[in-house]
């Protein structure tokens, strides 16, 4: 009996209410995004709650798509610690991202063992930009102003600082900010 009290209540949180037990969505958070080369929808704030997410556009024909291989190593390293990496590949930036979903998600399988969750492709910049990645510009005032950009979002799902396409994702910079929102 205690059980379905517990059912019945809980599904008729305020939101306050709901904010206070934490099970509100934190509003950078608040999107469903579509798996790369699937028709499956995660929403982002009850996928990763409480995870440290790094977010990525990234691209397949760029110069910095060798950071492919660290985002790898990282992610190997440090997801039982709880961080997740999120790519989003994107074609916004010199047309180095033109393949479909099938070869993208191929690409990154095959050239660097990628294993961790990607996203479909998307724009993130300008008007045409997702509303996720709209929201994250919003937060970081720093808009990518290339591929392998990157934003860091703390366990509470607020944004912890951004990164430009230059910082390797094994820099001590974005490491030791990431080894402190894992703490």
């Amino acid at each position: 009996m205690k059980f379905w009290t517990f059912l019945v209540a809980s599904t008729l949180l305020t939101p306050a209410a709901q904010a206070q037990s934490g099970t509100q969505c934190p509003q950078l958070l608040d999107f469903s995004m579509r798996k790369l080369d699937s028709r499956e929808e995660v929403r982002l704030c009850e996928e990763y709650k409480g995870k440290v997410l790094l977010v990525v556009n990234t691209a397949s024909r760029c110069a910095f798509t060798p950071q492919y291989d660290a985002l790898e190593k990282l992610y190997a390293e440090k997801k039982d610690d709880g961080l997740v990496i999120l790519g989003f590949p994107s074609n916004d930036f010199g047309n180095q991202e033109p393949g479909g979903e099938d070869s993208i998600k191929k690409f990154c399988r095959l050239t660097y063992g990628v294993n961790f969750p990607m996203f479909a492709k998307v724009s993130v910049k300008g008007e045409q930009a997702h509303p996720f990645y709209k929201a994250l510009i919003a937060a970081a005032d720093s808009r990518p102003k290339w591929n392998f950009h990157k934003y860091l979002i703390g366990r509470d799902g607020q944004l912890i600082d951004s990164y430009w396409s230059m910082t390797k994702p094994d820099s001590p910079r974005l490491l030791k900010a990431i080894d402190k929102a894992l703490q």
